[in-house]
């Protein structure tokens, strides 16, 4: 579940990131393959007709029956085991009666609890055939995520990472949404320190906002979870006080991975245990 960005600049004081020990990265290990399975077995599940509630009824289902627990439900007063963002919503849509029809794309998310620690992950799915607009924007969103990730080692900074998203995302037209963001976890589900994903950009006002320049360190964990949009990346939140929306109605696209800094550079704890991280899910 993605977390609100605030303080653009403001890098966390010493002591507040939590450094964590190899035990830690086990339970890390573990926590993430769960929700990592979650995502895998709802390939299969995500058709047209199928109602976003009903995905969510799967996704509790399968998280109780692994010795897990749903992060989401309860949290803040939310009562879904999932996220489900369809089309133009661009993050914390909630499951409900709504039938998915051919064409539609949708990010879901995942966060499960074992053993006190936190798997967070989300991937995007489609019903049916895509338009080539939406299949390319989730095709950018992925590998905007992943040049992030990749950027992440000791001694590199969370604007690189924020760097690295925004160039490719914004080289091939789209726009990166500011006002959500990344975020320390491990047994606490959302952690300092926030990950942005933009190096720096200037507002309506023509203040210009940076990323904080906080240097990583081996045993940090956090996620990397860009939302991009094919159109501007203004946010818009619904009435429910958690669904947020493109401004302009655009597609919006996110991938999530939570991930530990190594000593020589990253390690993925959600990737997919059947490597279906991206679709088409064959």
């Amino acid at each position: 579940m993605t977390e609100t960005a605030i303080d653009y600049e403001e890098s966390p004081r010493e002591g507040e990131i939590t450094i964590h020990d190899a035990a830690d990265f086990e339970g890390m290990r573990k926590a993430g393959r769960v929700a990592a399975s979650a995502l895998d077995m709802l390939t299969e599940h995500v058709t047209p007709g199928v109602t976003t509630g009903a995905l969510d009824d799967l996704v509790r289902e399968f998280v109780f029956d692994h010795g897990a627990i749903p992060a989401t439900v309860g949290y803040r007063g939310y009562r879904h085991s999932s996220c489900i963002s369809l089309n133009h919503v661009i993050c914390h849509g909630i499951p409900g009666p709504k039938a998915l029809k051919n064409g539609d794309i949708m990010n879901i998310d995942v966060t499960v609890i074992v053993d006190g620690w936190h798997g967070d992950t989300s991937r995007m799915y489609y019903a049916g055939e895509p338009k080539v607009k939406a299949r390319r924007l989730i095709d950018a969103t992925y590998d905007a995520m992943m040049a992030g990730i990749e950027s992440v080692k000791p001694g590199a900074t969370l604007r690189d990472i924020g760097h690295a998203i925004q160039t490719l995302a914004e080289g091939q037209g789209f726009s990166v949404v500011r006002d959500f963001c990344g975020h320390g976890l491990g047994r606490v589900f959302h952690a300092p320190p926030n990950i942005v994903h933009y190096a720096q950009f200037k507002d309506s006002f023509g203040g210009v906002h940076r990323a904080s320049n906080t240097v990583l360190r081996q045993g940090m964990f956090f996620t990397i979870e860009p939302m991009i949009n094919n159109g501007r990346p203004d946010v818009k939140l619904l009435k429910d006080g958690w669904t947020a929306v493109s401004r302009d109605k655009s597609l919006s696209a996110q991938f999530e991975h939570s991930i530990g800094v190594t000593e020589t550079g990253f390690e993925i704890f959600t990737k997919s245990p059947k490597g279906l991280d991206q679709p088409p899910y064959a």
